[in-house]
């Protein structure tokens, strides 16, 4: 759960910091499977393209979340936390967005899925490819 622990200081370090950039992606396996509000992507690769994306589409981010907690009764190494971002676009324009991830871990703390439910169900249309 180490892994868990250090997601979301450095998702919003990368935005500045390539060596927080590359430890960001090291917490997750090659063969990630991440679910943004629905839509289904996988590999390490297009992980990295969204996280860039984020970042070409805000100029800041700030993640606070309330702790990993394990999903009961799930034998799969299942984690999941609520979050709240706020963020200033490259336009200038301020918002928040609350919501939650439900995570799972591979054997050696790596994370194998991650799955991002917003509670706007909007979020991320501009990542959706037909």
């Amino acid at each position: 759960m180490e892994k868990l622990e250090k997601y979301f200081m450095l998702f919003d370090q990368s935005r500045t910091s390539e060596e927080a950039f590359e430890q960001l992606a090291d917490l997750f396996t090659d063969d990630i499977e991440f679910v943004l509000n629905g839509y289904k992507q996988a590999g390490i690769k297009n992980w990295r393209n969204f996280v860039k994306m984020v970042y070409t589409e805000n100029k800041d981010l700030k993640h606070m979340y309330q702790g990993w907690e394990k999903v009961q009764g799930d034998e799969t190494r299942t984690y999941e936390t609520r979050w709240a971002v706020c963020g200033k676009r490259v336009s200038g324009e301020v918002y928040t967005q609350e919501g939650k991830d439900i995570a799972k871990l591979d054997e050696e703390g790596k994370i194998t899925y991650l799955e991002n439910v917003p509670d706007n169900t909007k979020m991320f249309q501009t990542y959706k490819k037909d």
